[in-house]
């Protein structure tokens, strides 16, 4: 049976023999998108379901040295940031955590954390700060969204306690948070615009009414694991439906439901998967109507999208991004650039027709693949691509190979550079560097091993992902 969130709070509580504040204010927002309250004894509080500005009780569920785990369980006052909900599913789906709370104030919390981790974690002298870019759209934002299938959904407490039928078990949506097993049934998700909905509900409604199975994780039983739903700003629509096994006539009932019902889609896939994972970057996806690919456009560039694919999920910030990214390089046209961990090349192309050249590399061989293919298209001839590992390909060969670069542009993964990259770019020492960072705490311990030679110019924040609590941000640094 499932478990609510309240009984497990409850049940983690009565087995730590932990308690509950009364009347205690929510002071501020903190990592990973939990509030922030102080204990009667001066211990911290973490909170995923309060606002700042709240006033609650609390009930623990983990005390540590500095600090408890807990969750406001009554509301004496509700903080005036606080907004409501556009989503049904909110507070049950761990996708949109601040979705309560007003966007302004969003902005600031961001700001706020990117700010704390540049001068606390890595004490850096700022500029004066660049006011965060917020995002023109708050909702429906996403160009690519997952969803897994389930025999067994997400039931609500109401649901448990009721003595109705529960009729249904099958869902199509999210998995509930620090439950890999359970999936939450999703009527509308707020996060792609349409239709994505409209797609998701009729493959649901499909395969209900045609018998085909729903999956099972935990027997690892059933035909249907996924569905992945990628757009683009130019109208461009693919589809991937994950099996967990071959069969063939239900597998092309539904693939063919989908080619006549929804004749806008481009790019109609699938995989068929049988592993204990549902990661599909192993794995052959084949095309089965249209494309194996989808184009999105930017500032007269177009980019080849494949299923595996990385591409910024939000494509309008992504563009305010690059934009501010190229005019912190601040090229002239007779520079040298290095784009680090390049990805697909996006960056590398964007900032290419004001740089000389750009060399960019990558340590996933197929982003490499379409990072060339992309450059081809656009025809883009002053770019190339290598591949490897950072911190070993990056080395003084490659420099000597390659020519000693200007600016360096470097947006790597949300565990930020390896320590033996950040050396070689300081014995490289370009004039420049762009670190455009996914995680401000990463970045701030990066920043901190190149202060000695670098100063922080510029920084600017920018909101890829309203109602989360998740910022990018991007640092100008230039040598002393």
């Amino acid at each position: 049976m499932n478990i609510c969130y309240d009984c497990y709070f409850c049940a983690m509580s009565r087995k730590n023999k932990n308690q509950v504040f009364t009347n205690v204010e929510v002071i501020d927002a903190g990592a990973k998108g939990k509030t922030v309250a102080k204990a009667p004894d001066g211990r911290v509080i973490f909170l995923p379901n309060a606002v700042p500005g709240d006033v609650v009780d609390v009930q623990t569920f983990k005390k540590r040295k500095s600090y408890y785990e807990g969750k406001a369980v009554a509301f004496h006052t509700l903080s005036d940031k606080r907004t409501e909900s556009q989503c049904e599913h909110f507070g049950t789906c761990g996708g949109c955590k601040w979705q309560h709370m007003g966007y302004e104030h969003q902005l600031y919390y961001k700001q706020k954390e990117v700010t704390n981790n540049l001068t606390r974690l890595g004490h850096i002298e700022l500029p004066e700060i660049t006011p965060i870019m917020g995002s023109a759209k708050q909702y429906f934002y996403r160009n690519k969204m997952e969803f897994s299938f389930s025999d067994s959904r997400w039931l609500t407490i109401e649901e448990i306690n009721s003595d109705k039928d529960l009729g249904d078990r099958n869902a199509l949506g999210f998995h509930i948070p620090g439950m890999w097993d359970k999936i939450l049934d999703v009527k509308k998700c707020h996060l792609q615009a349409d239709p994505s909905n409209t797609i998701r509900n009729a493959v649901k409604e499909f395969s209900l009414a045609n018998g085909l199975e729903f999956f099972n994780t935990r027997n690892q039983t059933g035909l249907l694991r996924t569905l992945m739903i990628r757009t683009t700003s130019i109208g461009e629509i693919m589809i991937l439906i994950q099996f967990f096994k071959e069969d063939k006539s239900k597998r092309e009932l539904l693939l063919n439901f989908l080619a006549e019902s929804f004749p806008e889609i481009t790019s109609l896939q699938y995989v068929i998967n049988g592993k204990a994972n549902d990661t599909i970057y192993d794995q052959e996806v084949i095309c089965f109507n249209g494309r194996d690919h989808i184009f999105e456009e930017m500032e007269g560039l177009k980019f080849k999208i494949n299923a595996k694919s990385f591409y910024q999920t939000n494509s309008d910030q992504a563009f305010e991004l690059y934009k501010i990214t190229r005019a912190f390089a601040g090229l002239k046209g007779t520079e040298l650039v290095y784009d680090l961990y390049t990805g697909t090349g996006t960056i590398a192309q964007f900032v290419a027709k004001q740089a000389k050249h750009v060399v960019g590399v990558e340590a996933v061989p197929d982003a490499i693949t379409a990072a060339k293919e992309n450059a081809q298209l656009n025809g883009i001839e002053n770019v190339e691509f290598y591949v490897g590992d950072m911190k070993n390909v990056f080395n003084q060969d490659f420099i000597n190979a390659h020519g000693q670069p200007d600016v360096i542009i470097t947006d790597p993964p949300r565990d930020g550079m390896h320590k033996d990259v950040v050396k070689q770019i300081l014995n490289i020492a370009p004039d420049k560097i762009v670190y455009v960072s996914c995680n401000s705490a990463t970045q701030a311990r990066d920043l901190a091993l190149m202060d000695e030679t670098y100063k922080v110019t510029k920084t600017q924040a920018v909101d890829m992902f309203p109602q989360t609590h998740h910022v990018e941000n991007v640092v100008l640094l230039e040598r002393r």
